[in-house]
């Protein structure tokens, strides 16, 4: 009986080790799980435009409509489900892959499609932002995000917001900074470059016009004057912030006689490809009553990059700054 007795203790112990360790190895790999999805995964708080939010990192599905914000995605490696890529300029790699869902423009959205594309975070904004009821509607669960400058602030200040809170969001606060950095040093070059007194004139120009960019008004040319002190070479009473600029003649710019004059070529971002197309280099440099002016003359007139109208994001500033510092450094 004591060996019958022996042998029975020593399945039971048997079992309760088995079970035991079956339980330890259980709990170790679900102790494992949970340490993975917790350290792959956490929550940000950030600040838009709207308040604080929640920002699940690093996100599993982005949808992205802010002009501003393509480039520097882009840069980062930040996959898209969806995107308005027919408002990319091609100097977006986004604009020609198909593996991203194209939302259309902001005339005929195809908002719908975001639905579908079940987003974490929606980065919205500029000719999108008049959508932002409709999205927050149609996916209640994605977090929200709008970046886009805001009136009577600063521009460096809101392109540099912009880049910091995007780098929170998808883990590149380094690559942000640096972004700022660069921004911050161009800025700094202009303002060593430009003589104060020096008369500066914003123009854009669209289907072969000249337009006014007015000092202060708009999204474009018309905060750099703020930004830098730049003296207007023209104030025009009741000017707006068009984007194809306010319509005043050609003569009017050049009685004016700007030291200096900043071009934007809208149609070079939209209407390359189009037959009339004429690049804004040739539609002033062709300009009888301009070629007199001292900014023409002495060769001080300044080109922001071709995509700038579908690309103004950070990138696009720094570089048209650097451009523009340049032409300033080469002064006698």
């Amino acid at each position: 009986m004591t060996r019958t007795l022996l042998q029975r203790s020593s399945v039971l112990l048997a079992a309760a080790s088995a079970l035991a360790l079956a339980g330890c190895s259980s709990a170790g790999s679900t102790a494992e799980a949970g340490g993975t999805a917790s350290s792959s995964t956490s929550t940000v708080e950030i600040e838009d435009n709207h308040g604080t939010h929640s920002v699940e990192v690093p996100p599993a599905s982005v949808v992205a409509t802010d002009n501003r914000t393509f480039e520097t995605l882009a840069d980062w490696g930040v996959e898209l489900a969806a995107a308005p890529r027919a408002l990319m300029p091609d100097t977006i790699p986004y604009a020609d892959d198909e593996s991203i869902v194209d939302l259309g423009t902001h005339r005929e959205p195809d908002l719908e499609a975001v639905v579908a594309a079940d987003p974490d975070v929606i980065v919205n904004g500029q000719r999108f932002a008049q959508y932002r009821e409709d999205l927050a509607g149609l996916v209640p669960e994605a977090a929200l995000v709008e970046l886009d400058p805001r009136e009577n602030e600063p521009l460096d200040a809101e392109l540099k917001r912009q880049t910091t809170v995007l780098g929170e969001i998808f883990g590149k606060t380094a690559e942000a900074e640096e972004l700022n950095a660069e921004l911050d040093a161009a800025i700094q070059r202009v303002l060593d470059g430009y003589r104060p007194g020096d008369t500066v004139m914003a123009v854009t120009v669209s289907g072969g016009e000249i337009g006014y960019i007015a000092p202060e008004k708009g999204r474009t040319l018309g905060p750099l004057f703020e930004l830098f002190g730049f003296e207007p070479a023209l104030e025009v009473e009741g000017a707006s912030d068009d984007h194809q600029g306010d319509d005043i003649s050609v003569e009017a710019i050049a009685e004016s006689d700007p030291d200096w004059i900043l071009v934007m070529d809208r149609d070079a971002a939209i209407a390359a490809d189009e037959p009339e197309y004429t690049p804004a280099q040739e539609v002033v440099e062709n300009a009888e009553a301009l070629r007199n002016v001292t900014a023409v003359q002495e060769g001080h007139v300044v080109y922001m990059p071709k995509d700038t109208y579908t690309n103004e994001g950070i990138q696009t500033y720094t570089e048209f700054f650097d451009t523009l510092a340049d032409a300033m450094g080469e002064q006698d």
